[in-house]
């Protein structure tokens, strides 16, 4: 049976006289991986701090294991690596010293060795049985710590982590935020402690890093709590679920000895944990069970409670009237001790996107397109096309230049080589992953309004649907958590009116109900989606084509992340000789497959002739197909601002009339874009 090694009772955190969290319990087993959930807010980080020393409690205690070591990394661990074990450094010090340091015990090892080969050098006789004795000791305990293993511990952690063999030698004080915080995680998983607090540790890692490290968690025999708003890292790596939730403020009452019911004052909204023994997948199913057990037992209690005021109403002053005030008693009693109160819901964003302005068919078209700056490419990108309606996830690791071609795409980085171009009448919305786009001055406010001219309650009105209320849209920018800012920028993204979103890394500080909310929104969304994430489960959900960035070149894939994952492997296994593509487009053995090169090309030269005549009547069908499409996207955008004029004019015939011309126009554009697909699908089976 595992020992348990922390004990959490009865954990309570306030600042002033604001609550965080109020009797948070638990306890944790050695070898355990459990998650904290909630949404952004709860106190989820607070809490972790409190276990790690770093903050310290309102009430409550939190008991640990004797000798228990305990390593934590904060969401955000650029400027220190905070944590209870002795795990400083110098910003001067080297990426690779900086992890030599986070094993510090096998290092001691490893110079007292050193120290005992030098003193043994000088001696004979005993002295040497001495200290050869020693140093049989401490060899045995060096090798027993991994220390014959330790440089390629190293580089197999800071390889997993995204660092390459180059960046070894660079000193922290000269690298990016990111990049000191995944050394923070790489130094942490090299301390190897007894328990492990990471909050948010795939924030700034890519794809192929992220799936590293739940392979390591997976087969480390520590004890994990993690935050992550990862749903895929959630449910590989852990398997049980602790669950942060947000109460309700009330209105506090109770019931005088004499009966009279009195104002108690307001009890303030706060924090508390409840635990589930699952990975999130089940956790979700056993929350969504535990609501409705709780709705029920609420609403059979408000039945009761309606049952026994209809019965003292209904018996108060008749023969019945001492059973009547029995019961009066009883309820008031009830009162005072605690009814049952409904259960909350989470609160969830709101969240409208729309294009209200109809592109072409074409977005986006590349050719022979070279991005990256002057003297250094970046990468070569194929042939690019994006039509109407599509989701294209761009993924890769990172700096290899997704940011960059998104940049480009939009105009703000100039091609080193090739041609790009936008279709008809593309607008588009662009989120950026550090919300380079927001006035760290401005009020919440203030942001919003910058975007379009409204009055402040409806300003207030959208901010409550991303769940701004009261004063918080009186807070500065400068001063929201990240998943604040996300929501802020998603906000002014709703305001656009963009039919083209370019998103960099979406869903970055958005909580996990945030995220679901995010997707189903984009997932109704009637224009067109750009998007870089590193989260499998969002990619699955939205894609329909991947492109992959990596050494310095771009591969589209069709469907979703699984797909692509499915597409990639039969690639493999195609270039390797395992698997051969016959006529039929079916994978089959290389040796099954036998193909008369003769034959093949006769039958190519006759398909070629007869093919190359059918292919010109249909390419002049669809150029006049295409023209069509023009023309009457041209009118219809041309009857919505009409429509739109007509609207704010409140003129109410040309509304009615300019509405019925707007409709038949999209009938007519449907119909017509009908015809340019048909037409599009004869050009490519044809080719």
């Amino acid at each position: 049976m595992s020992s348990t090694i922390l004990t959490v009772y009865d954990l309570s955190k306030s600042y002033n006289i604001y609550p965080i969290f109020e009797g948070v319990g638990f306890t944790l087993n050695a070898g355990e991986k459990a998650a904290l959930v909630g949404p952004n807010g709860v106190g989820k980080s607070t809490l972790l701090k409190i276990i790690a020393g770093q903050e310290t409690a309102s009430g409550g205690s939190v008991v640990k294991a004797k000798t228990l070591r305990v390593v934590y990394v904060p969401q955000e661990a650029a400027s220190s690596f905070a944590s209870e074990s002795d795990l400083s450094y110098s910003p001067e010090d080297t990426l690779y010293n900086a992890m030599l340091d986070a094993v510090g015990p096998v290092r001691s090892l490893q110079e007292r060795l050193r120290e005992l080969e030098a003193e043994m050098a000088g001696v004979k006789g005993g002295e040497w049985d001495r200290l050869m004795a020693q140093y049989e000791v401490v060899t045995h305990r060096f090798e027993m710590a991994g220390g014959y293993d330790l440089e390629h511990r190293v580089e197999q952690v800071l390889g997993g982590l995204g660092f390459n063999p180059e960046q070894y030698e660079q000193t922290l004080s000269t690298m990016s935020g990111g990049q000191r915080t995944r050394a923070a995680l790489a130094r942490a998983l090299l301390a190897d402690p007894d328990l492990l607090l990471l909050d948010e540790p795939t924030n700034h890692l890519d794809i192929e890093a992220i799936e590293w490290l739940e392979s390591f968690l997976l087969q480390w025999r520590g004890t994990l709590l993690a935050i992550a708003h990862d749903r895929r890292f959630l449910n590989k790596v852990t398997s049980r679920t602790l669950d942060m939730e947000f109460t309700k403020p009330k209105s506090f009452t109770w019931y005088s000895k004499s009966g009279e019911l009195r104002d108690g004052g307001e009890v303030p909204a706060y924090s508390r944990l409840q635990d589930y023994p699952a990975g999130y997948e089940k956790y979700l199913q056993l929350k969504a069970e535990r609501y409705e057990r709780m709705l029920a037992e609420y609403e059979a209690q408000q039945e009761t409670i309606s049952r026994t005021w209809d019965f003292i109403r209904r018996y108060k002053e008749g023969q019945k009237k001492r059973q009547a005030f029995g019961r009066l008693k009883r309820l008031q009693r009830a009162h005072n001790e605690g009814l049952l109160d409904r259960p909350a819901e989470r609160a969830q964003l709101r969240l409208t996107l729309r294009a209200h302005v109809r592109s072409g068919q074409s977005v986006f078209e590349a050719e022979d397109l070279v991005i990256g700056y002057p003297g250094k490419v970046l990468a070569r990108c194929p042939d690019l096309e994006i039509e109407r309606g599509e989701r294209v996830a761009l993924i890769g690791p990172n700096g290899v230049g997704k940011t960059t071609l998104l940049r480009t795409m939009m105009g703000q980085h100039a091609p080193l080589a090739g041609h790009l171009e936008l279709g008809h009448n593309v607008r588009f919305g662009y989120y950026a992953q550090a919300h380079e786009g927001l006035d760290a001055r401005n009020t919440v406010l203030e942001e919003v309004r910058s975007v379009r001219n409204m009055t402040e309650e409806a300003a207030r009105d959208l901010l409550g649907k991303m769940l701004f209320s009261g004063d918080n849209v009186y807070k500065q920018v400068g001063d929201l958590s990240g998943g604040e800012r996300s929501r802020v920028a998603l906000t002014k993204l709703t305001l656009t009116d963009a039919n083209f979103l370019i998103l960099d890394e979406p869903t970055n500080h958005l909580d996990l109900d945030a995220q679901e909310a995010l997707t189903e929104v984009l997932t109704n969304y009637d224009g067109t989606i750009l998007f870089v994430s590193h989260d499998r489960a969002f990619i699955d959900d939205l894609a329909s084509q991947v492109w992959v960035m990596d050494n310095g070149t771009l591969a589209a894939y069709d469907g979703n992340y699984t797909d692509y994952l499915a597409e990639k492997a039969r690639r493999e296994a195609v270039a390797a000789g395992a698997v051969a593509v016959s006529t039929n487009g079916k994978a089959q053995p290389a040796a099954a497959v036998k193909v008369d090169t003769r034959e093949q090309s006769k039958a190519a030269q006759r398909q070629n002739r007869a093919g190359e005549r059918e292919r010109a009547r249909l390419l002049k069908r669809k150029e006049a197909a295409e023209g069509r499409v023009s023309e009457l996207e041209e009118r219809l955008n041309s009857c919505s601002d009409k429509l739109t004029r007509a609207t704010e004019q409140r003129d109410l015939d040309e509304i009615v009339k300019l509405g019925t011309e707007y409709a038949a126009l999209e009938e007519e554009l449907d119909r017509a874009y009908a015809e340019w697909n048909s037409l599009e699908e004869e050009v490519q089976a044809e080719a």
